[in-house]
Order: structure tokens, then C-alpha cells, then sequence
């Protein structure tokens, strides 16, 4: 099932409505081959849950991870991944682009 940038959205609204914590995570800045647009989200609630995508792969499942420090602490932060990164090769962006992500709590 396709999803678009607007249903990833109202799923985030929908869980916080639900009582669920969520963070927010949004390609801010692609150089290179980067897999997903600026502007490509990724909603995950403090369970691990996750609908939309800002990059593929092994990068998600990290993405994933830094959002339930986020949601736990309540602190937004910035995350870039690339080739030139030594995690480049484990987090599955080794097409030589890089990507930043920020990464926050929905309030």
C-alpha cells in the first residue's frame, strides 16, 4: 500500500489522539543519490510503530531508534547519514549520497 506525505500526517495526529507519544522525522537537506525527497516523512509512536519512510532500509530502523530516545526525552535533533560516515555501510546508504533528518516530538 502506497502512502502519501499527507496520510503519514494525520496517522501522526490520529495517534496523538489516541494518547500515544510521537516524534516526527522530515528529510530536511539531500546531496547526492539520497532515496527520498526533502520534505519525506517518517511518524513513529513510542512503541516502535512507524508509517511513511526517509530513506529506506537499515537507515529507517535507525531513525526508528533515535525517535523513541526523542519521544523519551522530549529533545528534537538533527541526524545526517552518508557515505562518509563510517555507519554509512550498516545503515544502508552507501549510494554515495548523504541526507539530513530532523527528528522531533509531536507536542
Amino acid at each position: 500500500m502506497l502512502v502519501n506525505e499527507d496520510d503519514i500526517l494525520r496517522q501522526a495526529e490520529k495517534w496523538k489522539r489516541e494518547g500515544r507519544e510521537v516524534a516526527i522525522a522530515t528529510v530536511v537537506e539531500t546531496w547526492g543519490s539520497a532515496p527520498r525527497p526533502v520534505g519525506s516523512h517518517l511518524v513513529i509512536d513510542g512503541e516502535g510503530n512507524f508509517l511513511g519512510s526517509v530513506s529506506g532500509g537499515c537507515v529507517e530502523g535507525s531513525v526508528v531508534t533515535e525517535a523513541l530516545e526523542v519521544i523519551e526525552e522530549g529533545v528534537p535533533r538533527m541526524l545526517e547519514f552518508g557515505v562518509a560516515d563510517e555507519t554509512a555501510w550498516k545503515v544502508g546508504l552507501s549510494c554515495g549520497g548523504r541526507i539530513k533528518v530532523y527528528l522531533e516530538p509531536l507536542d
